[in-house]
């Protein structure tokens, strides 16, 4: 071979390796910037909307909601409910499998349903299952679930993010470490999780939407500060981000190459006030709270206009919500109040905070300024995710130092029943959930109560609607704002939104060149 010959031999030869080596298409990868950590991969045991969220990338319910919070079949495709309401026959999608081929099927639903009913898991979803008395596998692709008593809002439960299907074997080979081992149905399979840095996914090649999903993986990037937050879109480090810090959407908007998103949420934030205690007992004493808070201004102030006064205690886009006037702002009014209810000089009080971030701040400043100035002096403290379960979540009426809480909740069922009861239901003060206003009323219990054992709609939306006037007429809380939900993304990211109760949807994400 000459030298010349040798030379277009090795020109061939290192064109050939490098068409061979050059991949056929680049890597759909996407990185999301959230705010805080994951507290577990397994949905039965995360009481954080996130980590359940992060959860949706291994796992599949039986139902789910959409993003106008309507319910949607998923592994199910139809259901019937027996005329006295005890009994859910579900028909599952056929040829499903687990990402370990196991198959889904009715004796899978039964394992997974049986283990969130069962009180001695221990689960932290526990609450949502209680009402379940048996799960039976009538055959491969049929499922009958018997409840303990009535309760018409059990469809929206199986549609709850926490109602994942998880592989049977899997449970049984893992057990409690479940949450570090997902598998399911989903369109992603868990790559590698970091627990201070990162949830990397990837994609399942045997998923059994055809089709999908169309990303190659999604990593899950827990960025506690705000600004770092929106940095990472600028930069190009992320392609979505959420929230976004109100007092950073203005700039994110001016980026060509991102879009800003403000949707719609079921996020209510409130402040509850302890009434079992002094001085918050006195309904006048609420009452002149209500009307020593301008919502118009808070909104402004704290969220930059990404917010709408409270119209209720319950979001306008949950079903069977009640809409009323906000509270009007009125100090002169609250001075009165407080005079009458024995306060003619104001009191001291403590503010809890749930949250730390940069707007819980705002929120708690702003709060402390407007209550001083008819006469009551705050002292706030804004707590961390520890602090909180151990101050709050874990403390019982007698020993629970909570006077005022500021927090949120969001009812992922996009039911009343639990938009209501969590917060407001006698069987509800903490530690068992997060009736932190410890608010006790026995006709709002039985409203709550027989709405749940009636099916019929007419008579669900009247006792709704008397439990929602009975709790706004004795205000054990100030209810505050409805968040808009401000999320960011690059332009080539599309099918990839929030949802209203703060969770993600993504099963048709795609990223463009």
């Amino acid at each position: 071979m000459t030298m010349f010959e040798n030379k277009k031999w090795l020109l061939a030869a290192g064109l050939a390796t490098s068409v061979i080596a050059a991949p056929a298409f680049a890597a759909k990868d996407v990185v999301v910037a959230v705010a805080s950590n994951f507290t577990t991969l397994d949905p039965y045991d995360a009481n954080d909307t996130l980590s359940q969220a992060v959860a949706k990338s291994f796992y599949q319910g039986l139902f789910g909601l959409d993003k106008e919070m309507k319910l949607q079949n998923v592994l199910a495709e139809s259901y019937t409910v027996s005329d006295d309401g005890l009994v859910y026959t579900i028909k599952l999608h056929p040829g499903v499998k687990f990402q370990d081929g196991t198959d889904f099927n009715a004796e899978a639903v039964k394992i997974n349903l049986d283990r969130a009913s069962n009180p001695e898991n221990h689960l932290k979803r526990y609450n949502l299952y209680k009402a379940i008395a048996k799960t039976e596998a009538v055959d491969a692709n049929t499922v009958k679930i018997t409840l303990k008593q009535p309760f018409s809002a059990f469809i929206n439960i199986l549609a709850h993010p926490a109602t994942a299907m998880i592989s049977p074997a899997a449970l049984k080979k893992y057990g409690k470490e479940i949450g570090f081992h997902p598998v399911g149905t989903g369109p992603y399979q868990l790559d590698t999780w970091n627990q201070t840095d990162f949830v990397k996914v990837k994609k399942f090649d045997g998923y059994w939407k055809q089709g999908l999903p169309k990303l190659d993986t999604i990593t899950w990037r827990p960025v506690v500060d705000n600004n770092t937050r929106a940095a990472m879109l600028q930069t190009g480090e992320a392609q979505f981000a959420f929230p976004i810090p109100y007092e950073q959407a203005g700039v994110l908007e001016k980026n060509d190459k991102l879009e800003l998103v403000a949707s719609p949420s079921i996020m209510q934030r409130y402040l509850s006030m302890n009434v079992t205690q002094k001085p918050f007992d006195n309904p006048k004493v609420r009452e002149a709270i209500n009307y020593a808070i301008n919502r118009q201004a808070l909104v402004k102030v704290a969220f930059a206009g990404y917010a709408t006064p409270a119209e209720g205690v319950v979001p306008p886009s949950i079903d069977f919500a009640q809409i009323y006037k906000p509270w009007p702002y009125d100090p002169a009014k609250a001075r009165e109040l407080l005079k009458e209810a024995g306060y003619p000089n104001g009191f001291e009080t403590t503010l809890w905070s749930s949250h730390n971030h940069s707007t819980a701040q705002k929120v708690l400043q702003f709060t402390q300024q407007q209550l001083a100035q008819v006469g009551i002096k705050v002292k706030v403290t804004a707590m961390d995710a520890g602090q909180r379960a151990a101050e709050v979540e874990a403390k019982g009426q007698k020993e629970s130092g909570v006077r005022m809480f500021y927090t949120g909740w969001s009812a992922s069922t996009g039911e009343a029943d639990w938009a209501l009861s969590p917060l407001f239901a006698s069987s509800n003060w903490p530690p068992t959930l997060f009736n932190t206003a410890f608010y006790s009323n026995p006709q709002v219990d039985k409203d709550l109560s027989e709405a749940l054992k009636t099916t019929n709609r007419d008579e669900k939306a009247k006792l709704y609607k008397d439990a929602q006037d009975t709790i706004w007429k004795e205000n054990p809380w100030v209810p505050l704002v409805v968040e808009k939900l401000v999320s960011a993304h690059s332009k080539t990211l599309s099918g990839f939104y929030v949802m209203p109760d703060t969770g993600f949807s993504f099963d048709d994400a795609d990223l463009k060149e």
